[in-house]
């Protein structure tokens, strides 16, 4: 269990994690999302002590991680994936941290089968591409078996038949009993990955939730298509209802449900030439919570800010 309590961290005048608490609980696998610059990176960095807090606490599993003992056994994390030594194989690598820890070179052998290095392992990690690379920082974050993993964009370079083992992966630590903490910008894969979501925005927390829970809303929303679309607005025009013009002749309808959308148009004599509820997406709940905190925003947003 990773438990973060009021962290905060400041670089001068700038705050980057802003009075954060959540906690990250065992049996389950806990997604981490924000925006670039949001805080995501330096929250993980301070869970395990590569940063240190201007103010608040994280335990995990109960106590301070800096006072661990055998910290590889305790967790593994992928924050820097490219931080091995150019010259260094995988084997030799993972051989090395392994003696650190006590662990023994069997060890080494599963990790590098599990993780599909085992044909590269006498290579030197210099010559890795991305994906290589972030598979070689996920052996190392699962080398002591750890009771917590924290994973930084662990997909980033990966193929999709690897996107698919880091989600199987992620599923198969959690269902042994395990805190899994993953940050991702993939939505689509953490959509099939996490069970729980934790949102972070400017440095603060904006959402803490079951994943089901995070995406629906609660409102239903309709694409609607009419000849006459100033007429049909006029028609659903109501307390508590969010339209929104796509086209000349196309509405996208937020709050009321389809039928009632479908009888407003009827007694007002309207012809609707398209009425389809739409799905809400985890990046339609994403987009829409996170709209006023993005730091780095591209032309392309600013001009469309509700991101469809």
């Amino acid at each position: 269990m990773i438990q973060v309590q009021e962290l905060t961290k400041n670089y001068g005048a700038k705050t980057v994690v802003d009075h954060a608490s959540f906690t990250v609980q065992p049996g389950i696998v806990t997604g981490f999302l924000g925006p670039n610059g949001a805080g995501k990176s330096t929250t993980m960095r301070m869970i395990v002590g590569l940063a240190n807090p201007t103010r608040g606490q994280v335990l995990v599993n109960g106590k301070n991680f800096k006072s661990s003992t055998h910290p590889l056994t305790e967790v593994g994390t992928l924050l820097e994936a490219k931080s091995v030594h150019k010259s260094l194989t995988p084997r030799s690598h993972l051989r090395a941290m392994a003696a650190t820890a006590g662990l023994g070179k069997s060890r080494v052998d599963e990790v590098l089968e599990l993780t599909g290095l085992g044909p590269v392992q006498r290579k030197k990690v210099g010559g890795f591409s991305l994906g290589m690379g972030q598979r070689l920082g996920i052996a190392t974050a699962l080398l002591g078996d750890p009771q917590v993993l924290i994973l930084d964009e662990p997909v980033n370079g990966l193929d999709p038949e690897g996107v698919a083992w880091v989600r199987n992966l992620a599923r198969q630590q959690a269902a042994a009993g395990k805190t899994v903490f993953i940050s991702s910008h993939l939505m689509s894969e953490m959509a099939q990955t996490a069970d729980h979501l934790i949102v972070i925005g400017k440095g603060r927390i904006m959402a803490d939730a079951p994943i089901s829970e995070f995406i629906d809303n609660g409102l239903a929303q309709t694409v609607v298509r009419a000849r006459d679309i100033e007429l049909l607005m006029n028609a659903l025009a109501a307390e508590g209802v969010q339209l929104r013009r796509l086209d000349a002749t196309t509405l996208e309808v937020t709050g009321p449900e389809s039928e009632d959308i479908g009888r407003r148009a009827l007694e007002a004599g309207i012809v609707l030439s398209e009425l389809r509820p739409l799905q809400r997406t985890l990046e339609d709940a994403y987009m829409e919570l996170t709209r006023d905190a993005i730091e780095y925003r591209s032309q392309m947003s600013n001009d469309n800010p509700a991101g469809k």
